[in-house]
């Protein structure tokens, strides 16, 4: 069954502050013509440069997905372009008046919301999908990830999370049809362990967290003169550890809520594959680094078959 590609009906805004860097900025979705992609154009800079979504375009991925180009950056990129293949929206362009995509409450819900307030409309030109062909992977056996791909009919995905804590373990997600990605997986936050937060802290990192943007994993004791260091810097008046082993800053939404937020991460770090796929996903450990080499493997075989 042909598809046509899509795009907003009118522009919309969202407003925000970066996760790492804390610049309030404004995010803009314009209508784009057909064919044009997924784009991010710097409003703040002189010429206003763009900078596609696209996996050459991947400069570092040490706490999110950032893109450059002639010396131009956007930072933590990929709840938004999650949100975007999740309401499978093909063409727009993204002003952004900061270096850094707002993070919102830590998921792509806010990103959605405003998607569907501006509205999704067909175009004419026919979606271009890039259709699995035969198995694709990629393998870090120090570290045990692997992300592989096959031929499907549709896009499904299956994510499974290990990080051997007490509190979080092996979860699993799916997401088996996309129409259901705004119900199962747009909501599901960020998250980090009461470790990574404290050595985030000391590197002048997540300047725009505010206990509400993130889940926190509490995996070791801790004492109550951290839990209020923690509190005073969140200007907070007190956090506490739940049962369950997370911070009293937020409830989950579900049970495996970690491991469908990383699957809602692999979905926008593979958006910059540059093309919709066609393929059944199965994902062992990922993250970032891993998500968008292995959307350069995909790229380059997709390259490689369209010049066969």
């Amino acid at each position: 069954m042909e598809e046509k590609q899509c795009t907003l009906r009118r522009k919309v805004s969202v407003t925000g502050a970066g996760l790492h860097t804390r610049q309030c900025g404004t995010l803009t979705f314009n209508p784009a013509p057909a064919n044009t992609g997924i784009r991010f154009r710097r409003v703040d800079l002189e010429d206003q440069p763009i900078i596609e979504a696209d996996v050459d375009n991947v400069i570092d991925t040490t706490r999110g997905t950032t893109l450059g180009k002639g010396g131009v950056k956007i930072y933590t990129v990929e709840h938004v372009l999650a949100s975007l293949r999740g309401m499978g929206i093909d063409n727009v362009l993204i002003d952004i008046d900061v270096e850094e995509m707002p993070i919102m409450d830590g998921s792509g819900r806010e990103f959605v919301r405003v998607l569907k307030e501006a509205g999704i409309v067909q175009q004419k030109a026919l979606r271009d999908y890039y259709v699995v062909k035969e198995p694709i992977s990629y393998r870090n056996e120090v570290l045990g990830i692997e992300l592989s791909i096959e031929p499907c009919e549709t896009f499904k995905i299956d994510v499974t999370v290990k990080y051997n804590t007490k509190v979080l373990d092996k979860q699993s997600a799916s997401l088996h049809d996309m129409k259901d990605f705004e119900s199962e997986i747009a909501p599901c936050r960020t998250f980090v362990f009461l470790h990574e937060l404290e050595t985030l802290l000391s590197r002048n990192l997540i300047k725009g967290g505010d206990l509400t943007n993130a889940i926190v994993f509490v995996n070791k004791n801790v004492s109550s003169e951290e839990l209020d260091h923690i509190a005073a810097f969140f200007k907070k008046p007190k956090v506490e550890v739940k049962e369950g082993g997370i911070l009293n800053n937020v409830d989950l939404y579900f049970d495996n809520e970690p491991a469908r937020h990383k699957l809602l991460d692999v979905i926008g770090d593979l958006t910059l594959v540059g093309k919709p796929i066609k393929g059944h996903v199965t994902a062992y450990k990922p993250g970032h680094f891993s998500n968008t080499a292995f959307a350069r493997k995909i790229k380059h075989t997709m390259l490689q078959q369209e010049n066969q």
